[in-house]
Formats: structure tokens, sequence, C-alpha cells
């Protein structure tokens, strides 16, 4: 097993193509840690850290758009993952970076 901080990183950052293509941030991480877990040290940690963090905001999306009727908390909600959308993917790239733990707050552990 090689390690490959860069990689990592780049990783990471791929979530945000969303900003570009509206769903490479979900499809990049999941290739790349789907032929890299074997070979990378931290790759399947980082990856299915990812992962989580995707399928949970995806799900929490989900509950927001139904939730714009409530008073318009959706809208609210909207916001709050937007911001978590663009700050974590940057935050946990610089973790990765300094060899520490991916932290993804409100992931639920599908991947485990």
């Amino acid at each position: 097993m090689i390690e490959n901080r860069q990689l990592l990183v780049l990783t990471h950052l791929s979530q945000l193509l969303d900003l570009i293509t509206g769903v490479g941030g979900f499809i990049a991480p999941l290739i790349i840690w789907l032929i890299k877990k074997d070979e990378v040290f931290d790759m399947d940690r980082h990856g299915k850290a990812i992962l989580n963090f995707r399928i949970s905001m995806f799900l929490y999306v989900l509950i927001c758009i139904p939730a714009i009727f409530l008073f318009g908390l959706g809208i609210l909600g909207f916001i709050v993952l937007g911001i978590f959308y663009l700050i974590f993917p940057i935050i946990n790239a610089l973790r990765a970076s300094n060899n520490q733990e991916p932290n993804y707050p409100l992931s639920i552990k599908f991947l485990t």
C-alpha cells in the first residue's frame, strides 16, 4: 500500500464538482474510492467518510423539500446544507493533507 495524500485531498475536493456538473460530486469520489481503496493507504476510510456524508446530505435535502411548507424551514435547511456542501470538503481536504481523520458532521454511517 502506498501513501498518497494528494489523492486523498483530490478525492475530498472532487465533491465540489457538484458546483459545475450537478452530480459529479458524488460520482467522482465514488469512482476514485472504488479504484484506489486497496492501493492507497487510508483511501478506504476517507472514501467511506465522503460517501456517508454525501448520502446523508442527500437524505437531508429530501427532508427539506416538504419542510418548505412548514413556515419555510426547508429553505433554512437548504442554506445550511449548502454551506456544509461547500465548507466540509475543503476542511477535510486540509485534514487529509495533514494526515488527520476525516470529520463530516451529521453523517450517518451507511458504510462502515
